[in-house]
Parts: structure tokens; sequence; C-alpha cells
């Protein structure tokens, strides 16, 4: 249901509190009294039949009987009278409650439902949201809010705080305010019967009293609703999580080696990344990344330069860096020069850059100054030991006005204690990130590293059609739908093999044998040398049973071989069936990788892609990335550089570089199977030879089952791919235009499209009346999340070859499908042009197939040719009281609300 009355929830003007009680240390009392003492503006309400005054406030003895109805409720009742009460509330007009109440899962003996499912279908009537059960409840220190039962309150502030972890809420609350950290909000989501992370995050994301925002996460139970919600988040605001859980789960019974080695909390960290949060591993790391976050410039590379007043500080910088897989800045020889000038002879010449231990504010600041401007680093860390030739303070007074005018990150560490005090003060006022120790900063730049990282992940909208290759999907339709018409989850090797080849993927040239003198023939129509291989749905590992023959030579070799390979399967696995043989050519490529691409079923994020180092050891190398589909070649090059693997593919000695470019399409080209063929739900390619020549398969399995998701293949994606189907191309005033969904691409288009409008088109609801275009709303528009917003631009090439944006219809749409907000801008010089009419056209067409209630909209009311437009398409027409604007309305099925 996402934010529908969430505002009635965290902005209440009265609450009212049912079972409110004046019992020492019951719930009912303590979360009255953090009420009465959290200094609420608005009106609070106990409820309670046993008592006609409870702490000086009337108390009432049931909903029915209060004197108006209460914007916020707060059950804190037996579990047994919590679905009759959320009732009462509903058709009282109540829209928010939160349930303290523990023990929801019992069953009712009445219903037969869970008490937990029965307050659900009280509350859905009435739109009713519901916090919790089993929760802490919710604080909003900025209007004295501390409906909780937390043993301390908050202070106001412009952090927010989600957790699932009732313990962990009441730890942190107390850890926080002994910090002087404040929040905007606080939230214990308990069991999340209604409202979950998903909600949440979309509610926050448009807070404007909120600037980061802290998880901490345990599960997700609506996946694709959350990476929607946190997506959305994540590109308005830092956005940060402290997921628990990362043992790995006791390994599932997989029929791959994909299925064994993707784990729970590695698919967890693939789907944070792709998401665009920040995921950090300790309570103090989630807030000292925040307030890194919050003072960071948006880095243009990842090379950190160091520069101290001592050598030992600066190599262990160094080392936590390098250690960290972090990038030591190489300084380029114009800073090195200017270096020289400017430090004693004898000072480190590279980085870090020593400066020695006695050197006054000027030398400081000096080297400074040629640092900022190097082209070979990206970043600074500032290192000060106290000494007794200059005071720190004096030090930090000279650096302040270059770290003010500087837009490159500079992070400090002033070592020490009181000798340094005043200096860290100074540079934290400032807004530079500054820290105790060379390990902590060098950590916090990493942060900065991994967040730009992830948000840049953001920026990648892979399409749901493929682009580069045309896969011949009934062909694959076929092979899959012929094994699971006969009965069978497992596909055999050469099947597995013809699905990949089907997508364009490399294979070996393979003959099926079903019996040793097939084999023998199959071998000599191929060609010297052979691999033979069993076939049998029995075993997972063929090497295990001696089923594997290599550069078999001659028909003697290959008789021999499959010979012996049945005489061993009879002899080690006497039950297994054996079908046959695989016969292949030998693949010689003496300087390639093994790799392995694979795919598994995730419970909770669906279809997910491994990549790492392959071959019989992948399971000990334990070397592999995982990510979501689906996936460009950005991403899948993203995929490859996180493995170890990675520096061989580079290339070493006297082997070349594979072609990574060739390991990347393929990563891609699985993707889109996954995509494309539902039924599939494991797949391993084990082992993926790749060298400088290309990429070849020469094993792979693959399983099957039967989908649930037939009228929608990308139903159990979690994240929508650029909607490529929606593409059209026209002819449109003389000239060939595409009108397209809006990708992450088309931002420096779209800024020449907002700084080409005439002044009174930027008074526009679209644009928010802004009078210059910064890169965050730069990033809003055209980085968007197709699962809940379109936006459909009309492109074409300019003459000299440039594309252009000529206009563009917008709309969001609630989570909740019902109302969709829309707008249309076309570029001033081609207005009364019929542009406007075919985009609002293709945007109406758009919202009537998923199933919009309605689309909704408003213009200046001396906006006459908009009013026009929005009549001939059918849209109600209404001049709101100001008279200045014109609400518009398009009904488009049975209104919802």
């Amino acid at each position: 249901m996402s934010i529908r009355n969430l505002e009635h929830l965290f902005a209440p003007r009265s609450v009212a509190v049912i079972g409110a009680s004046d019992r020492p240390h019951s719930v009912g009392a303590t979360v009255l009294l953090n009420l009465l003492n959290g200094g609420f503006i608005g009106t609070i309400y106990p409820v309670n039949p046993k008592h006609e005054v409870l702490f000086g406030h009337t108390s009432y003895a049931s909903v029915a009987a209060l004197p108006a109805v209460p914007d916020l409720a707060i059950i804190c009742t037996p579990a047994a009278m919590v679905p009759d009460i959320v009732a009462q509330l509903g058709l009282a007009g109540t829209r928010a409650a939160i349930v303290l109440t523990t023990g929801m899962n019992a069953i009712d003996e009445v219903s037969g439902l869970s008490l937990h499912q029965a307050a659900l279908d009280a509350a859905k009537p009435h739109l009713l949201r519901l916090l919790g059960p089993n929760c802490v409840g919710l604080l909003v220190p900025g209007i004295g809010l501390n409906a909780s039962v937390a043993n301390t309150n908050a202070l106001p502030g412009k952090l927010a705080f989600v957790s699932q972890s009732g313990a962990l809420v009441s730890a942190i609350l107390d850890w926080a305010k002994t910090r002087g950290i404040g929040f905007s909000k606080f939230i214990s989501l308990g069991d999340s019967a209604d409202i979950d992370f998903g909600d949440v995050l979309d509610y926050l994301a448009r807070d404007s009293g909120t600037s980061a925002i802290l998880i901490h996460m345990e599960d997700v139970r609506l996946a694709r609703k959350f990476m929607s919600a946190a997506r959305a988040a994540a590109r308005s605001k830092p956005t940060l999580i402290l997921k628990a859980g990362r043992v790995p789960e006791s390994a599932r019974a997989a029929a791959s080696l994909t299925g064994a080695l993707a784990g729970s909390d590695a698919v967890y960290d693939a789907a944070i990344r792709r998401a665009g949060m920040l995921r950090v591993f300790s309570t103090e790391g989630l807030f000292g990344a925040v307030e890194t976050l919050a003072r960071a410039h948006r880095q243009g590379g990842e090379r950190l330069a160091i520069l101290s007043n001592g050598g030992g500080p600066g190599v262990m910088a160094t080392d936590e860096l390098v250690c960290s897989a972090g990038t030591l800045a190489t300084l380029s020889p114009t800073s090195l020069a200017k270096l020289n000038e400017v430090l004693p002879p004898h000072w480190s010449h590279a980085n870090p850059v020593d400066i020695i231990g006695d050197a006054p504010a000027s030398r400081y600041a000096d080297a400074l100054k040629v640092l900022l401007q190097d082209e070979g680093s990206d970043a600074i860390l500032f290192i000060h030991a106290p000494t007794a030739f200059v005071p720190s303070l004096e030090i930090a007074n000279a650096l302040l006005p270059l770290l003010r005018e500087s837009s490159r990150n500079v992070l400090a560490c002033w070592l020490g204690g009181e000798a340094v005090a005043q200096a860290r003060a100074i540079f934290s006022h400032a807004g530079i990130p500054t820290y105790d120790t060379p390990e902590e900063a060098v950590q916090a730049f990493l942060q900065i590293v991994q967040y730009q990282r992830n948000r840049d992940l953001l920026m990648q909208v892979p399409p749901s059609i493929p682009v580069g290759f045309v896969p011949d999907r009934a062909a694959a339709l076929a092979v899959t739908g012929a094994a699971l018409a006969a009965g069978r989850e497992m596909l055999s090797e050469p099947e597995a093999r013809q699905v990949l080849a089907a997508y364009g993927i490399p294979v070996v040239e393979t003959r099926i044998a079903a019996n040793i003198e097939d084999a023998v023939h199959g071998a000599e129509a191929i060609g010297f040398p052979v691999a033979v291989k069993i076939l049998s749905p029995d075993i997972n590992h063929k090497s295990d049973v001696g089923g594997v023959a290599l550069d078999l030579e001659t028909p003697q070799a290959v008789f021999a071989a499959a010979r012996g390979m049945h005489a061993r399967l009879t002899g080690f696995q006497p039950e297994a069936r054996l079908q046959g043989y695989s016969v292949q050519a030998m693949a010689r490529r003496p300087q390639s990788s093994e790799l392995i691409i694979g795919m598994t079923t995730d419970p909770v994020f669906g279809p997910v892609i491994l990549f790492g180092q392959g071959g019989v050891a992948v399971e000990v190398m334990d070397d592999h990335a995982l990510a979501l589909p689906p996936l460009n070649m950005v991403l899948a090059r993203d995929m490859v550089s996180r493995t170890r693997v990675a520096k061989l593919l580079a290339g070493y000695r006297n082997i070349p570089p594979a072609d990574i470019d060739a390991i990347c399409r393929t990563l891609v080209q699985v993707a889109q199977l996954v995509i494309d063929i539902p039924e599939i739900t494991e797949l391993d390619i084990n082992p993926l030879l790749a060298d400088d020549a290309g990429v070849i398969v020469l094993d792979a399995r693959m399983r099957l089952a039967r989908s649930q998701a037939e009228t929608d293949p990308l139903a159990r994606l979690v994240i929508r791919p650029y909607p490529r189907e929606l593409e059209e191309s026209l002819d449109w005033d003389g000239r060939s235009m595409t009108v397209r969904p809006i990708r992450p691409e088309d931002g420096p288009a779209h800024e020449a499209f907002f700084n080409a409008l005439a002044p009174e088109d930027v008074h526009f609801p679209l644009f928010l009346r802004v009078h210059e275009m910064q890169p965050s709303q730069l990033a809003h528009f055209t980085q968007i999340d197709y699962d809940r917003e379109m936006a459909f631009i009309a492109t074409a090439m300019t003459p000299g070859g440039k594309a252009e944006t000529l206009g563009v219809a917008r709309v969001v749409v609630d989570p909740d499908n019902v109302k969709a907000t829309c707008t249309v801008v076309v570029r001033s010089d081609l207005k009364r042009r019929g542009l406007g009419q075919l985009l609002m056209n293709k945007l109406i067409a758009y919202c009537r197939k998923r199933g919009t209630g309605e689309i909704v909209g408003e213009t200046l009311s001396q906006n006459v040719p908009v009013i026009n437009l929005a009549r001939q398409l059918g849209f109600e027409v209404r001049r709101m009281d100001n008279d200045q604007t014109v609400q518009l309305r398009l009904v488009l099925e049975a209104s919802r609300s």
C-alpha cells in the first residue's frame, strides 16, 4: 500500500492510546508517559474503561466515546482485542495506528485466521495503516512525538533511523543521545504486518526534514517493492544500511555450483549495491559513514593523496588503503616539481607526502595547494601529529581558507588528544570530515568511493530487449519446453549448450552418442582430438566419478575411455542412469583462464547472476561476484572487476589479456536468457574458457521449473529493465523522430531542452519553478524507476548528428497505482504543432495498460493551449480556489479512492 495515509502516522495532530494505564512499568503506562513527557503539541486521548483520569488527562471508555477522531492510535491491549479495536478505529475515521502488542501470530478461534491477518483485514477497507505489531513504536522529535516504549527520548535532527529490531532501537537511542546525534524520524517496524521498509523509504525520500536515511535490517519480504523504494531514496539522499545476519546459512540442496556459492548475505550485498545504498558493518560505522557522506563532494576518481608531517602516520594510512583494495595516487611530474620547490630536500619525494615534522604552517599550506591541483589524485588525506614546533590551531587556521575554496574532498586526521582538540573542532565545525586515526580516515575515504560506485550503478538501466545480439528465443524455448513436457527438470549437458548457443554464446562443437559405438562415430565426424563425457541426470559432477576424458586422439582411445566410464559409473554409483555420451571437439587454449558464469534463484530477490574463477576447484577458490539482472556491459564489467581472477584476466608475463568484452557479453547474454525464459531456475557454465581470442563454453548445466509468470516474464525480476518495447519511431512535422522512455544518458540533452524553454514555460509543475537545473534535479528527471514513473521524450537528430529533446510527457504513479500525476512540456519553439497531443496520447495509453485509476495534473489558468488540449483528451477541467491554477483529471477506470 506504500505511502497512503502515512502523514497521519508521522505528523498527527491527535493521538489516542488504546489500553492506557497507570500501572508502573506496563506498556500502557510507559507509552502514555512518553507521550506526555515528550512535548507533543497535539491532543492526547487515553482510552481505558477502568479509568476516568490518567496522569491528569480524561480517560475514555472506548474508541466510540472519544470526543474527536484521532489521527493516530497506539494500541497496547492484549492480542485478542487488537482486530476489533482496529475495526473500531477504521469506522471512526482514524487512518494510522501503532500496534505495540506481541503474540499476534496466535490463531483466532472464530475466524481461523491469525490475529495478525485479522487485524490487517479489519484495517484494509478503511485504508488504515498499521505500524507493527511487536514494535517499540515511533519517535518524531521535531513535533515532540514519542509514541514508543523506548527508555529515553530522541534529540531532534535530520537523520531518519529505521529498524526491525526492538532491542536495537532502545540501545541506539541511548547511544546516539550520549553523542548528541539527533533524528527526524526514529521508527521501529517490528513484524511489518503492513508498513514495511518500502513504505517508510518512500515516505522518507520525500521528507524535507530528513537529510539521510539509516537502516538496520534483518530481512526483506517484498523485494521488488523494497528495491524500487530504495533506489528512489538513494537518488535523493544518502541511504545507509546495517544488515544483520552475515554468517552464511547452511548450504541448501542445489543442483548447481551457483546455487551453493550464492549465499543469502552475498545476495543482499548485491541488492544493496545495485540499489545505490552503502552497506556498513557496525552501529558506529553507520553514524560515522553518514557524517562522512553528508560532508563529501562528488569525486572524479578513486586516487588518494596523503599529506603528513611524519613518515609513520603516512605509512599507516597507506597500509590501510592498499590492504583494503584502495588506490594510492601517483603524483604527476608537475606536482612533484612544485613540491620540490616548496619542501625541504629530504621530503619523501612521493605519495605519501611527508613534509617533515618541523614544518611551519606555511609549509602545510604550500604543499596542500600543490596537491589540490594535482592531476594524478582525486582526494586528499591530511594527517597531523602534534609537535613542539607549531601549534595545531595555527595550522588549522592556515589551511581552512584553502579547503573552503576547494571542490576536492579533503579528509583530516588530527592525531592526539588535548594538543589537537581545538584544531579538530575547527575543522569539524567547518564541515571537513575529521577523524582520530589514519585508519578511520582511510576507511571513510573508501566509503565515499564505494558509495559513489553504487550511485553510478543507479545510472545503468539495461534494456528489456537485447542490444547487440539477436537471440533465437524460439529455439531455446523448444528445448526447455520439450524437457518440461517430458517431466524433466534437468537439461542434459548438450541440451544446455543448445540453449546457450541460441543466445549467441560460443559453445564447443558437440555430438550426442547413445552408446560406445556412436561415441566413436561422433568423434570421427568431429575430428580428433576430442573429449568424451558421460550423460547422466543423476550425476552433478562428472569428474568425481571419472566421467570425463580429454585429449583423445584415436577411435580406439574413445572406445576405451567410454567403456572405462561405464565401468566406473557402475562401480561408484550403480543406481545412476547412463543415458549415453557427449563427444566434444577438444578446445586447446593453453593460455586461457577457467571461469564460471551461473545463475540461481534467490527466495527473496529472484534471479541472481554469478561470475568468478571456475574449474574443479571453484568452491575452494571462493572467488566470485554476484549481481541482479538485467545487466549491460557496464554492470557486467563491474562484476568482473570485483573478483580476484580479474587480475589474471588482465594478463601477466607472456600471457596476453583476455577478451574482457567477450566475457561481459556472455554475462549480458546469460542475463537476457534468464529474463526471457523464466522457467530457468539454475544455471552453471563451468568452465567457460577465456583468452585473448574470446570465450567458449565447455560444460553447462541447467535446471528448470514451470514458471508462474507466463503473462509477464519480468515479474520475477526485482529491477525493471528499460522498456525498450515502448520505443516508437515516426515522422512528425517533416522530420524523423523517436518517442521513447527517458534514459540516464539523456541528461545533457534534457538540460539543453530545459535551457531552451521560454521563461513562461519554466514556470510549470514539471520543473517546480526552478531557474537553473541542478545536478540532483537532472538526475531526478532522467534516472527514473520504470515500475513507478514514466517519462516519454520526443527526440530527433540535429543536422550535425546530435540528439536533441523536443518534448517530454511525464507521469508519476503513486505506489498503489491509484493516481498518476502528469505533465507535458514541449520546447518553446515547437508549440502548436501537435507534439504535446502526441506525447499525451502515448502517456494515457501507457497508464491504461498498467491499470492506473486516474491521471491528474495542473496548469496555470492562463495556459489556454494546455487547457484546450486536456479537454480534447477527455480531462475534467476545474479551476482551483486561488483562481490562478486549473486542476485536470482523467478517470481511466473506477476510482479506488
